[in-house]
């Protein structure tokens, strides 16, 4: 392990190290910054500097994306936490009881959608009475038998 320089705590972070040190590609990290996710300045170079947090900030989204939270989802979650701060035991108390709630609710869709999955024939019809799967309320069916959605998913 690499010994730490104390001249180099708080110094910014080139994106780079921020890279090296996360674990995450330069291109996820210019991706998250450009989501709102992440923040970082620009030095005299016009080169991106990224604070110490961004670490932290980084291993929420990874572990907040691995557990299948939408990033606009974590994004309203990061924009709670004061800027500059690196997120604390208290903050991620907080994210993961929201995104605890989301889960549970992903997890009772799936059960219902496993559960009515052997009633699906899969023949594209959108309006079969029996088909919760693609027309939860069957709403199409006033509209008449036959596929009324077909080629419309691509627009």
């Amino acid at each position: 392990m690499a010994k730490i320089n104390p001249q180099d705590i708080g110094k910014p972070l080139a994106v780079g190290e921020v890279a090296a040190r996360s674990g995450v590609a330069v291109s996820a990290i210019h991706f998250y910054e450009a989501r709102g996710l992440i923040h970082s300045q620009r030095n005299t170079g016009n080169q991106r500097r990224y604070a110490r947090d961004v670490l932290r900030r980084i291993a929420v989204i990874k572990v907040a994306q691995r557990l299948g939270i939408s990033l606009a989802s974590i994004q309203a979650a990061l924009a709670e936490l004061p800027e500059g701060r690196t997120p604390t035991v208290a903050d991620w108390a907080r994210l993961s009881k929201r995104w605890k709630a989301e889960l549970d609710e992903r997890i009772h869709q799936l059960m219902e959608l496993r559960e009515q999955l052997g009633d699906c024939i899969g023949c594209g019809c959108l309006s079969i009475k029996a088909c919760k799967l693609r027309n939860p309320l069957d709403t199409l069916s006033e509209e008449g038998a036959g596929a009324r959605l077909l080629g419309m998913e691509s627009s």
